[in-house]
């Protein structure tokens, strides 16, 4: 008894958006088929990852990956190499079908739009048994993304693919009500050419990987050309004004200094940003990608900072505040938030970073492992008396305490000062914690007394960890706050 071959739409892009047939199938499947370029990444087996049985599971699932040979650009004879590929691919998909499998072919967006597994259809599907799960459409992703209607009342639709000539292609856009346009990517300059020769540029968007973590979209006449990826299209939605994209301003930690300490929701949102602003110091650790704006500034003109961030939102961009450590603690998240409190127009959000306490305290053990507070001795935003009350407060209260900002070159008083209001209520042989530049190239880690602390050599590079009357070091310098306090 043969097996059944399945082709299955998995939607734009955002895993939730399958269908629960084809979650069902892709799980219960012995192959599982996909298509990938020769790099070997595929679009269409990432979407499908989370619906793959487990690796240890006792029944594993076989993969099959069929590996497009040519593209149009590297070959005389595209069309004879590639249907040779596609009698190959179905070959082996017929192998698994001869011996009783349940095959699953993935296709991105739905299998018969456009879709690759249309080729595996044709030369199977008289042979063995099948079914189509159809998918939802990249032209709807974009769509509801773009938060437009594509078609009202008596409209008409047109879908057209971006390899048509340009003068073809302007005679059908100027025709019809409303217009998808897919395969850009080397395509996109003829189609930005036919739109503006129908007369209909002013109108068209355009929206790169819908429903994804790294979608964007913005009016297409303002497209670099040079940015615009295979997995985009061209958006012509009815004559009715389409909503124009929301902007928001994202607030990101990017942690004490280390690339790994990054986290993966951060990576995300800095690759999905349109622009991106902040410390130069901080946006020199943002890796570049072509088409994404950058806007540096000096450290101290954090509410300048936000509010260009808030102007840039409101004209629809996704912007990422970039801040060091976590942006929640003595960072731009409070200075976006201010000023965004002002009018409430913009959304914000934010996202957490490794703080540098965390860091500093990770390497030297875990001071940090009973309550502690955290204080800032920059004067800059409240007076020295209020820093020199809340200091004094930890210290009779016996918290270990996270010192950040202790000194820059226009402040140089205050970590004598603290020191000395400390050794009023600690004891001379408290243990400290000194780290510098941590996760960076010069990062050091010492560990020294209150007593035996030297204010010549501390920066505002430098994060302070006070103990408590309980931290503990270990001969082999090991810091660390035990959890269990003494009850007498």
């Amino acid at each position: 008894m043969t097996g059944k071959l399945y082709g299955v739409g998995l939607g734009p892009g955002d895993p939730e958006l399958l269908t629960v047939k084809a979650a069902r199938l892709i799980n219960e499947a012995d192959v599982v088929a996909f298509h990938s370029a020769r790099h070997g990444k595929s679009v269409a087996k990432t979407i499908a990852a989370p619906y793959f049985r487990s690796q240890n599971d006792p029944n594993p699932q076989i993969m099959e990956q069929l590996v497009y040979p040519v593209t149009t650009e590297d070959t005389d004879d595209y069309q004879g190499e590639i249907d040779a590929f596609y009698e190959e691919a179905a070959a082996k998909l017929a192998a698994h079908l001869d011996a009783g499998r349940v095959v699953v072919v993935l296709a991105a967006g739905d299998p018969f739009f456009y879709g690759s597994y249309m080729h595996m259809h044709k030369r199977l599907a008289d042979r063995y048994e099948w079914e189509v799960v159809p998918g939802v459409t990249s032209v709807s992703g974009a769509s509801a993304v773009l938060g437009t209607p594509l078609v009202e009342r008596d409209e008409v639709l047109t879908i057209l693919p971006g390899t048509l000539p340009p003068a073809e292609l302007a005679t059908r856009l100027a025709d019809t009500d409303s217009a998808a346009i897919l395969k850009l990517g080397r395509t996109f300059g003829n189609v930005r050419e036919a739109l503006e020769t129908a007369g209909r540029l002013d109108g068209a968007w355009y929206v790169e990987r819908a429903t994804t973590g790294r979608q964007k979209m913005s009016p297409l006449a303002d497209v670099d050309p040079a940015s615009v990826p295979y997995f985009s299209l061209a958006l012509l939605p009815s004559q009715s004004k389409p909503a124009k994209p929301k902007g928001e301003v994202v607030v990101i930690g990017l942690g004490p200094g280390a690339r790994a300490w990054l986290t993966p929701e951060a990576r995300q949102e800095l690759e999905a940003a349109d622009e991106l602003v902040g410390y130069s110091t901080y946006l020199d650790r943002v890796p570049q990608r072509p088409g994404q704006k950058r806007h540096s500034s000096h450290n101290q003109v954090e509410s300048e900072r936000a509010a260009f961030a808030l102007d840039l939102a409101r004209k629809g961009a996704r912007v990422a505040v970039v801040s060091s450590g976590d942006p929640g603690v003595f960072a731009m998240a409070t200075a976006v938030l201010e000023v965004a409190a002002e009018t409430q127009d913009v959304p914000v959000r934010v996202i957490p970073g490794v703080t540098a306490a965390n860091a500093v305290a990770a390497k030297a053990g875990a001071p940090l492992g009973h309550d502690y507070a955290v204080i800032s001795l920059s004067d800059r935003l409240k007076p020295w008396d209020v820093i020199a009350e809340r200091l004094e407060a930890t210290a009779k209260a016996d918290l270990v305490i996270a010192i950040y900002n202790p000194a820059s070159k226009a402040r140089t008083h205050q970590v004598a000062d603290m020191r000395d209001l400390l050794l009023q209520h600690r004891d001379p042989e408290t243990p400290i914690v000194v780290g510098r530049d941590v996760g960076g190239p010069e990062e050091e880690i010492r560990v020294l007394t209150l007593g035996a602390l030297d204010p010549a050599t501390i920066d505002m590079r430098c994060l302070l960890i006070i103990g408590s009357s309980q931290t503990i070091v270990t001969p082999q310098g090991v810091v660390f706050t035990p959890r269990r306090y003494p009850t007498s």
